[in-house]
């Protein structure tokens, strides 16, 4: 077995999310209750009866990487050249770690609360990830000067999810700007940013901003899995500057060989039809109607920016995985815990609220109830 396995612990998210039961109020994992659009799905059914569905290219099928490109037009990721198709953004990160970080003497630092895989695929790795905490009393809101203390001269990649799971706060362009001018003044051998944008179109601010827009050593991963509704199409990818993108195909090809020539051609469609954003509305039609129902239930949260998901702060003292397995157990609700995300967020729960608002009010309920016993000690 590899010795690094040992140390990597399962997912506490998937733990508490296969609680779930017929009757309970999911507010788990994080997937879109939408169903993806039959005309994308369609398109890719008449490609397959057409032409088959045989390997594509490593890096992907080549009209698909130039849709991507030319749909976002970042300066230096706009070509072709600079994207490749994955097997989801897992896959994608998973790629780009392995790429550009060498084990021996290259450090990642993740801001954090974050998402457990970036760590994780670090230390698959043997590559010594370091975390960055954003301030719980300003929100976790992201400090890029919080960020660049923690850089140190190991430090050749930090990774930054904006939209952020879990807290849903999103990254401005003034700090965006901020944290790329710091990076580009330290001089030497540069530190890459990778910026999971695989919630940007869940996006409800005009402020937004991203790295690939002000930034030369700028990697991109994303996915139509949670704008499209397609988290189980697996079909992602990685726009990188040149001199990263070569080694990065190299690096997929040995993983996957190429990703699903079907999903490609069901992305195809989505781009060259304009429909990356087609769910965006409704996002931010139910985040208005979020926030009336967070504030109705007296806990502390925080308003989401961008994403599908709310934070709950528990009592003091009150550690989130006892909660979330209590929660599920004795009050029939899936709600995740914040220490999945880190330590700084030991305190808060992740709830996704993709959910009808009647069960979302209901669990915030219930959840307000379980906070009031564990305030009165009256929770085992």
């Amino acid at each position: 077995m590899n010795p690094r396995l040992a140390d990597i612990s399962i997912s506490l998210i998937r733990e508490i999310a296969a609680k779930r039961k017929p009757s309970s109020i999911d507010l788990g994992l994080g997937e879109p209750s939408l169903t993806p659009n039959p005309a994308h799905l369609q398109a890719g059914m008449d490609y397959a009866a057409a032409h088959g569905l045989r390997y594509t290219l490593n890096a992907g099928e080549p009209q698909l990487r130039e849709a991507i490109a030319k749909h976002y037009a970042y300066p230096h990721l706009d070509s072709p050249a600079n994207v490749c198709i994955t097997t989801g953004s897992q896959e994608a990160t998973y790629a780009v770690i392995k790429t550009v970080l060498d084990p021996a003497t290259d450090e990642l630092l993740v801001v954090e609360p974050a998402f457990p895989s970036y760590a994780k695929m670090a230390a698959l790795e043997g590559v010594r990830a370091l975390s960055v905490e954003m301030a719980e009393e300003e929100d976790f809101a992201f400090d890029p000067e919080r960020i660049l203390r923690a850089v140190t001269p190991a430090t050749r990649m930090i990774v930054i999810c904006s939209p952020c799971n879990p807290t849903a706060r999103v990254m401005h362009r003034d700090s965006t700007i901020a944290l790329s001018d710091a990076l580009l003044r330290r001089g030497g051998e540069p530190v890459w940013v990778l910026h999971d944008e695989v919630y940007r179109e869940q996006t409800f601010t005009g402020d937004a901003g991203y790295f690939g827009q002000h930034y030369p050593y700028t990697i991109v991963t994303n996915s139509v899995s949670k704008s499209n509704a397609l988290t189980g199409l697996r079909l992602g990818w990685a726009m990188a500057p040149r001199e990263i993108a070569p080694s990065l195909v190299k690096v997929h090809a040995w993983l996957t060989s190429c990703a699903d020539t079907f999903a490609q051609h069901v992305a195809l469609h989505i781009f060259s039809t304009g429909a990356v954003a087609e769910h965006a509305r409704w996002y931010a039609q139910r985040r208005e109607e979020v926030v009336a129902i967070l504030e109705q239930s007296g806990l502390r949260y925080i308003a989401p920016e961008g994403s599908f998901y709310a934070c709950v702060r528990l009592p003091e003292g009150v550690d989130s995985l006892r909660a979330s397995h209590a929660l599920a157990d004795q009050h029939d609700v899936i709600a995740i815990p914040g220490v999945a995300f880190g330590e700084s967020f030991r305190s808060w729960l992740r709830l996704t609220w993709v959910c009808e608002a009647k069960s979302l009010r209901e669990g915030l309920q219930r959840i307000a109830n379980y906070s009031l016993s564990a305030l009165r000690g009256e929770t085992e």
